[in-house]
């Protein structure tokens, strides 16, 4: 039987509680998951690539089946290089959903093999983004609340 590999992309800048929940939660679906940190150009990051790797590779250790790789390029040609089937996202709410269903229809049309999987964040999660938790880290707040254990600066 096929192994059902799993990539769950994104820039993790920094990886939040609610990207962690969703990939606990994800673990037991799927064979492999690869927890993948795309590149984009356009954007400034907080955080090297190398400090990301690290936080999430700390945050899933005791996970022999979740691996973190930073990758270039499109998603779908990504998964083509790792054997994955499925991309695995997480939906906060309906802008995520519409977002996302554009996305996964792109996705769907350079690479009909790909199945997108959503799951939805866990209640008391869905308000947690990357960018709100880089406001509180670049304005002194508490941030721990947020984020995983292995996200300290």
């Amino acid at each position: 039987m096929e192994k059902r590999i799993a990539l769950f992309p994104g820039s993790f800048d920094p990886i939040t509680l609610g990207h962690y929940d969703i990939v606990k939660r994800a673990i037991p679906l799927f064979d492999k998951i690869v927890i993948g940190i795309g590149t984009n150009v356009s954007k400034k990051y907080m955080f090297s690539i190398e400090k990301r790797v690290e936080f999430i590779k700390e945050a899933f250790k005791e996970y022999d089946t979740v691996e973190v790789t930073p990758y270039e390029g499109l998603t779908v040609d990504f998964c083509d290089e790792i054997g994955a089937q499925f991309i695995l996202r997480g939906l906060r709410n309906p802008a995520d959903f519409e977002f996302e269903k554009a996305i996964a229809h792109a996705n769907r049309k350079m690479n009909n093999k790909i199945e997108m999987v959503f799951l939805l964040t866990s209640s008391g999660k869905s308000y947690i983004s990357s960018s709100i938790v880089r406001d509180v880290m670049k304005n002194g707040g508490d941030y721990t609340g947020f984020v995983p254990d292995s996200v300290r600066i």
